[in-house]
């Protein structure tokens, strides 16, 4: 399934030790299981289960998503800057896709 590049909001620029917020959002889809085709067929669960992102390495922020989560999870939270580097984002899901994103950050 192609899904196209996440959208992510990170801060060009910090100042050391300012809170940042960073907002994301996929598109996909998120078959929850429990719906049927018209011809009366399961639709087999399909969602995005794993999210997480690493600061130069090290994990900052993880969330593990079950099949009541809306279709294009939108998800927002925030850190702390701390050195300038890159943030890396990950979205895996049940077939074992793995979608990723980045975004540089300056701290001064």
């Amino acid at each position: 399934m192609q899904i196209p590049e996440p959208r992510i909001a990170v801060p060009e620029t910090a100042k050391k030790g300012e809170i940042i917020e960073i907002r994301t959002l996929i598109n996909h889809v998120m078959h929850n299981g429990y719906n049927y085709t018209r011809n009366g067929d399961i639709i087999p669960r399909h969602i995005i289960n794993t999210f997480f992102v690493t600061y130069n390495g090290v994990e900052i922020f993880r969330s593990n998503l079950q099949p009541g989560t809306a279709e294009n999870p939108y998800i927002q939270f925030y850190t702390t800057a701390t050195e300038s580097g890159t943030l890396e984002f990950t979205w895996i899901d049940d077939d074992g896709d793995i979608y990723k994103g980045s975004r540089k950050i300056t701290v001064t």
